[in-house]
């Protein structure tokens, strides 16, 4: 009897067994995807990725498909090596890995082709239109850093700037402003793209306001707070802004805040002296000048200015704060002799009709990269700020093919100069991602895709904002500990301070 019993157990759970395996899903046979039904248009996928021009390493573009569906499986597939294919029951695609970048390193110069097939809930399995993509020649720069903050930082809190592998999706803590007690980091920048060689500006209430300079990895603290700031080529000099920023609000209109330069001037830091100077050229005091960089050969500075509209420093906002447009201008240097050259003007207000803000100029010295907006320095909080290019030979600009109707700023060319990052307010207006696009080499942008995340549903609920990136050649080894040390270390460079625009208060949340 009880052999009996037995044998009806294992029987029922036999069956069970079969049942369950019957049920559950499975990937699709080959017979299924050749008498699969055809739509007639390509799948809804997010983030987008469609029709855009891929680095050669970048790291996997995971997406979520969003059809309705039970089963989801994709092909993605080129003209030479194997198709990778992954399967799921979410819609969301993660791809693997060294599958991605052996298939894209084959495949340079070519098109990369994506099928989506979805399982309706009555059995069979729909094929969607083909998406495709170019697989540039060109690679893109292994690191960028960038700032990450909360939407509400007027003041300094939970502020940091990190750094992230392209080719992966490793990201870490270069500065963190939690750790000198709630501090702001900002204004990082690097020379020629080298992550041993940098500025970082600091805030703090505790620790008093410095900038981190690190030099072949050894770390070091100037005792004043540059602004913005750029790198001569050679090393030796570095250009920055002194603002004087002020934040306020609208009640009646989408985006609230806004900020103005309410006093602001160019200095340069001589590392070879370790002196911090000013000339006249870039310090008018009838003039509000920020947003420096250097042309790739060094013999230029480019900056933006704007005529200063207001005397009373007591009325904030200045009555005629928004009819501060801003030019695109420059002046020669000479580094040797440390002489400054004539003010020129490259780009006016009155020809464009907006204000003309953060020049880069491409590593081949060939196009000037800028943004420009309706009126003040801050493109970040006005809607209908994008991007333009200009062609240094002939002096013609244009709007960039990769805008949207949201806020388009903070933005950088990689060293190769067929790259270009910027963060932008799609597709929501409020949040701030990071964008790449593919430059020809006649200037001509492509679609722009979003920095890619393991999770493809991560900025579903992301709600810090990325700005300020920068690209680099590699990753930064200068410990966190070290610059944190550098931040609360009284013993800095001391320098005589230059006069003009002073720091009021934090800086916003840039």
């Amino acid at each position: 009897m009880k052999l009996k019993w037995l044998s009806l157990a294992l029987i029922a759970v036999a069956g069970f067994s079969v049942a369950g395996l019957w049920l559950l899903p499975r990937r699709p046979s080959a017979k299924d995807l050749e008498s699969a039904s055809p739509a007639s248009k390509p799948p809804r996928i997010r983030p987008d990725y469609r029709d855009i021009v891929i680095p050669p390493n970048i790291a996997p573009l995971n997406f979520c498909i969003e059809e309705p569906g039970e089963q989801f499986f994709v092909r993605l597939r080129a003209h030479q090596g194997p198709p990778i294919e992954v399967f799921s029951r979410s819609g969301d695609i993660e791809i693997p890995l060294r599958a991605w970048h052996r298939l894209l390193a084959a495949n340079r110069g070519k098109t990369l082709s994506c099928d989506v097939y979805v399982r309706q809930p009555e059995g069979h399995w729909r094929r969607y239109q083909t998406v495709t993509s170019e697989i540039a020649d060109e690679e893109i720069d292994s690191h960028i850093a960038y700032r990450l903050l909360n939407p509400d930082s007027m003041y300094y809190r939970d502020i940091g700037v990190y750094q992230r592998h392209l080719e992966t999706y490793d990201e870490s803590v270069v500065l963190q402003g939690r750790s000198y007690k709630e501090g702001c980091v900002n204004c990082h920048t690097f020379l020629n793209y080298d992550p041993e060689n940098m500025f970082i500006g600091v805030r703090s209430r505790v620790y008093g306001n410095a900038t981190l300079l690190v030099r072949d990895g050894h770390v070091s603290s100037i005792g004043t707070h540059f602004g913005h700031t750029a790198w001569h080529p050679s090393g030796r000099v570095a250009a920055f802004s002194r603002f004087d920023i002020r934040l306020f609000f609208h009640t009646a209109r989408v985006q609230t805040r806004d900020a103005i330069e309410f006093d602001s001037l160019l200095g340069y830091y001589r590392l070879d002296t370790e002196t911090l100077k000013t000339a006249t050229p870039i310090a008018d005091k009838k003039e509000l000048e920020t947003h420096p960089t250097w042309s790739p050969d060094g013999r230029y500075l480019y900056f933006a200015s704007a005529p200063k509209l207001w005397t009373d420093k007591n009325t904030f906002p200045p009555e005629r704060y928004a009819e501060v447009k801003y030019d695109l201008k420059r002046v020669s240097y000479d580094v040797d002799t440390d002489k400054w050259g004539t003010v020129e003007t490259v780009l006016s207000a009155e020809r464009t009709g907006r204000s003309i803000l953060t020049p880069r100029i491409s590593p081949d010295g060939r196009f000037l990269l800028f943004s420009m907006c309706d009126y003040g320095c801050f493109a970040l909080y006005q809607p209908n700020s994008d991007l333009y290019l200009m062609d240094l030979e002939t002096g013609d600009y244009r709007k960039l093919e990769c805008n949207s109707p949201f806020a388009e700023s903070w933005h950088a060319w990689s060293s190769n100069g067929r790259w270009i990052i910027f963060s932008s307010k799609r597709p929501s207006g409020m949040f701030t991602r990071l964008y790449f696009c593919h430059v020809d080499q006649g200037g001509n942008a492509s679609k722009p895709f979003v920095l890619p995340q393991r999770d493809p549903r991560h900025y579903d609920a992301f709600v810090k904002l990325y700005n300020v990136p920068e690209f680099i050649t590699g990753p930064i080894r200068t410990p966190t500990a070290g610059l944190v040390r550098a931040v609360r270390d009284p013993d800095r460079i001391e320098v005589d301070a230059i006069t003009g625009a002073t720091p009021q208060g934090p800086s916003p949340g840039l």
